[in-house]
């Protein structure tokens, strides 16, 4: 009689005292009632009182045909797929914490599936193309940071232009300040 599949795992990490104590339980309860498994874990007891008695030589040195023989295995391994390591994960898991897990992923996926996508804009017509300014409003451009770095992301050129023509303005009247009006500001605070 065989073990059971998707306790093979469990009864080795059993030997190796690596599960949790609800997982030991649950396992040890199994076992009364499974003579397949029972058989399985004497045998992996054995392996592993074997292994713990057998003695390790540090000095074994791995020659470089082997290292090329392992190395050329794991390139030509095929690695898991997507599905596969999905339902590796699920299969791990406890079958209280499997539902919800599927609810909320199927939960998910239907969110993504119906989240509203953004409207196309269709092309506008060609009367806007005719509303809009000449390039050659370039010239009333304020003479601000923001229309500076305008005309030089459009071209180093337009940039230029705009710099002459703000250069070449004539500048608005100021006020001409003498002594006489200084000493007035002076005493008017």
């Amino acid at each position: 009689m065989k073990p059971c599949v998707q306790n093979r795992k469990l009864i080795v990490w059993l030997t190796l005292n690596a599960l949790d104590s609800r997982q030991t339980r649950q396992l040890r309860a199994h076992l009364e009632t499974c003579a397949g498994c029972r058989r399985h874990l004497a045998e992996i007891s054995r392996v592993t009182e074997r292994l713990a008695v057998a003695e390790t030589t540090p000095d074994v040195v791995a020659s470089e045909s082997f290292h090329r023989k392992v190395a050329g295995k794991l390139r030509a391994a095929k690695p898991d797929s997507f599905g596969e390591i999905v339902l590796a994960y699920f299969a791990r898991l406890n079958r209280p914490m499997a539902l919800p897990v599927i609810a909320v992923l199927g939960l998910s996926g239907v969110i993504i599936a119906t989240w509203p996508q953004p409207v196309p804009v269709a092309s506008l017509p060609s009367v806007v193309a005719q509303v809009l300014p000449p390039a050659s409003a370039d010239n009333d451009l304020e003479p601000t940071i923001a229309n500076y770095q305008r005309a030089a992301d459009q071209s180093l050129d337009k940039l230029d232009a705009l710099l002459t023509r703000q250069g070449n303005r004539a500048l608005p009247s100021m006020p001409v300040y003498t002594a006489s009006t200084r000493t007035l500001a002076k005493e008017s605070f």
